[in-house]
């Protein structure tokens, strides 16, 4: 579920918060066969490294979090990526009230602990102002990326759609596009051959994860092991909004009124954790529903290869097939 759809004041006299548009349907989904990722046993991931992008600080917790806390526990190691400060991402009645500035802070310390409840190794913000990504030198922010993925030597990428649809936020596909370039621009040792001199070597990404606000899936990923992971990351965002503290500003609205709700519990954590299972992770819950398990998560995923390679495999499988030792 998306931020606008649970943007909303908790007001005298309600029992929820309101919503500002109806909760996101889950997508339909396509007629071709869709891929579920179940979980893994042991770590056959391990050597791996996952690297998620994200424009804001919870952009990963609402989409994604529940995959990458997956792969991680499956012996990725994890790094996570945010490229603006939110200086403006506060959202009307749902964050922490104050000046742009408390927001870029509050941002800043819940992005590291999103990264800390997902066991990410580290984070990054690369700190471009919050909507205004189509300013940026697109090249700028391609550079910066594949410095990023040479340094951690990512194999798999997390990241927002550049091809999907109906993307309003300029962020979003603004480091999207960039993604998409860097991660093939990576491997190519004539682009930015000074960051090969300072130690790198080229690394070109060879998976992909793509969410978007309507998906094409080709990927469903089970996380219902890792819903609780999931929960904390969203909680984790204080200051952005949906996740933080909406359960218990509404269990204290609510005891104002000499009322409770019991799904909310005796605490504020409780509070906290159960009113984001419940409402915030309402596409989570129904998208798992439509695949037999309790939670998913939606990408379109680009298997390694998919780009295309430097040879036609044709010629591999003709080389296997028809080549002689010399006599």
């Amino acid at each position: 579920m998306f931020r606008r759809n649970f943007i909303g004041n908790l007001v005298a006299g309600s029992a929820l918060a309101h919503w500002a548009s109806p909760p996101q349907q889950p997508p339909t989904l396509s007629a071709k066969e869709i891929f579920l990722e179940g979980p893994m046993s042991g770590q056959p991931h391990k050597g791996k490294v996952l690297l998620a992008l994200q424009a804001h600080a919870d952009d990963i917790a609402l989409e994604a979090s529940g995959t990458v806390a997956k792969l991680i526990e499956e012996g990725y190691t994890g790094y996570l990526v945010r490229a603006t400060n939110d200086d403006m991402g506060d959202s009307p009645g749902l964050g922490t009230p104050g000046t742009i500035g408390e927001n870029v802070l509050g941002n800043e310390r819940d992005t590291a602990e999103v990264s800390r409840v997902l066991g990410c190794q580290a984070h990054f913000d690369l700190n471009y102002s919050n909507h205004r990504m189509a300013d940026v030198s697109l090249n700028e922010l391609i550079c910066r990326l594949i410095l990023i993925i040479r340094l951690v030597k990512a194999d798999t990428v997390i990241c927002w759609d550049p091809w999907a649809h109906d993307e309003e936020n300029p962020d979003h596909y603004v480091l999207a596009k960039a993604v998409e370039a860097a991660c093939w621009m990576a491997g190519r040792e004539h682009d930015y051959p000074e960051q090969l001199a300072a130690g790198l070597r080229p690394k070109e990404v060879q998976d992909k994860y793509y969410f978007a606000r309507r998906p094409e899936i080709t990927r469903v990923v089970d996380i219902s092991k890792q819903i609780d992971k999931k929960i904390d990351a969203n909680r984790a965002n204080q200051a952005k909004g949906p996740g933080g503290h909406l359960g218990s500003r509404l269990r204290a609205e609510m005891a104002k009124r000499n009322q409770r709700l019991p799904l909310l519990g005796e605490d504020d954590v409780t509070a906290d954790r159960n009113y984001i299972k419940e409402f915030v992770l309402t596409h989570s819950r129904e998208l798992g529903a439509q695949y037999g398990v309790e939670y998913a998560e939606a990408f379109r995923y680009i298997a390694p290869g998919a780009a295309g390679a430097d040879r036609d495999p044709r010629v591999d499988a003709y080389v296997k097939e028809h080549a002689v030792s010399p006599k």
